[in-house]
């Protein structure tokens, strides 16, 4: 019995210090911008992605959801924080909806399986990719208004960097399905 404690307290600790390290990971991802057409690309979708895969929907859902608390109690690990606001007042700005997609996003990508063919796994990354820009356009229209080309405001600059990110997580997806296992 005192064995099953302790790998239980064992297991506590070790996806506690996974989500505080994940969540770390996505902040430097915000920050690091790589040159790019059109615009400069981040990874942090890559990273969100890569948290479903790499460790299922609870610790995902977990780092991502600390890094979100992190942003609002006015830590700058947004991308563009604290250039253009911290806290709060930034959560609330423009992007709130593509912060929030990365819940859904990293939950749907967790249902990726080892049995998955690179057809299917590209299926499940572009749902998964295309949840956080549909709540990000749905907060963006209600922010900015419909009246404004929110597509080509909010989704169309980033296409060509998210079908890279999709093209990388792709290749790499049974790699980082073989380490899922030891978390």
């Amino acid at each position: 019995m005192e064995l099953i404690k302790q790998n239980s307290q064992t297991q506590i600790i070790k996806s506690l210090l996974v989500i505080f390290l994940g969540s770390v990971l996505l902040a430097i991802s915000a920050k690091i911008k790589i040159p790019f057409y059109p615009v400069p690309m981040t990874m942090q979708t890559f990273i969100v992605l890569f948290l479903g895969i790499g460790f299922g929907y609870k610790i995902a859902l977990a780092t991502v959801g600390l890094y979100l608390i992190e942003g609002i109690l006015g830590l700058p690990v947004f991308s563009n924080s604290p250039e253009r606001g911290v806290g709060l007042a930034y959560f609330m700005g423009p992007t709130m909806g593509y912060l929030i997609g990365f819940l859904s996003a990293c939950f749907f990508s967790s249902f990726i399986k080892a049995s998955d063919n690179h057809l299917m796994i590209i299926t499940k990354l572009i749902l998964s990719v295309s949840s956080i820009y549909i709540l990000g356009v749905l907060w963006l229209g209600t922010l900015i208004g419909w009246n404004k080309p929110i597509f080509e405001l909010g989704v169309a600059p980033f296409l060509l960097a998210e079908i890279f990110k999709i093209a990388l997580l792709t290749i790499l997806t049974k790699k980082i399905l073989i380490f899922r296992k030891f978390i």
